[in-house]
Parts: C-alpha cells; structure tokens; sequence
C-alpha cells in the first residue's frame, strides 16, 4: 500500500513541477499561490530528477521533435526570442537567428 502512496506521490508533485513550469511565475509565487513550501517544492524537484525516466515514443518524421509551450502573449516581452519549456521543467531560451545547427546540437544534448 506504501508503495502506491509513493506513486501517487511522485505523480501528484511531476504534475505540480509542469503546471509551475508553464505558469510563467516564479517558483516563490507559484508556490506562494499554491500553499506549497519552497523547500518542498525543490526536494520533490531534486528527487524526481534522480529517479530514471521512462524513454517514451517520440511522435516526429525522423528529424527531432519539440513541443512548444507559449510563455507571454506581450509581445517584445522576451529578448531571447524564443523560450523552450521542456517536459520536465527546464526552459531553453533560443535567441533571434541561432544557427539550426546550433540548435539541433543543443536540443539533441538536452535529450541525453
């Protein structure tokens, strides 16, 4: 029965980890908002990541997919261009006129 607490656990703060990702506020006033301690909050973060994720089926033609979150609808409010929210929380940010190159080699090293 522990074991299934531990899961439910585990799902209830990924799915908390992602929905903080893409609220576009900082973890302070998500947290804040949500009645969740900081320090909570980066314990489960840390642990979730040392557990071994499940390779899942990436849907693409072949050349890398990417999922693509929108983080503001005012426009001109990010310098960097664009920002990449990954499934697991962290955030690429890609600036105007990267080379493809570039990118591809950075998001091919983010998968590993």
């Amino acid at each position: 029965m522990a074991v299934k607490q531990d899961a439910a656990k585990a799902r209830y703060w990924q799915n908390l980890i992602r929905e903080a990702a893409r609220s576009g506020l900082s973890i302070r006033e998500f947290c804040r908002r949500g009645r969740v301690t900081i320090s909570q909050f980066y314990w489960w973060q840390r642990r979730l990541k040392q557990q071994p994720r499940p390779r899942t089926k990436r849907r693409s033609s072949g050349k890398g997919a990417a999922s693509f979150v929108l983080v503001s609808e005012e426009g001109g409010s990010l310098d960097a261009g664009i920002e990449l929210v990954l499934s697991d929380g962290r955030r690429l940010r890609i600036h105007k006129g990267v080379d493809e190159t570039t990118l591809r080699a950075v998001l091919a090293a983010m998968e590993n």
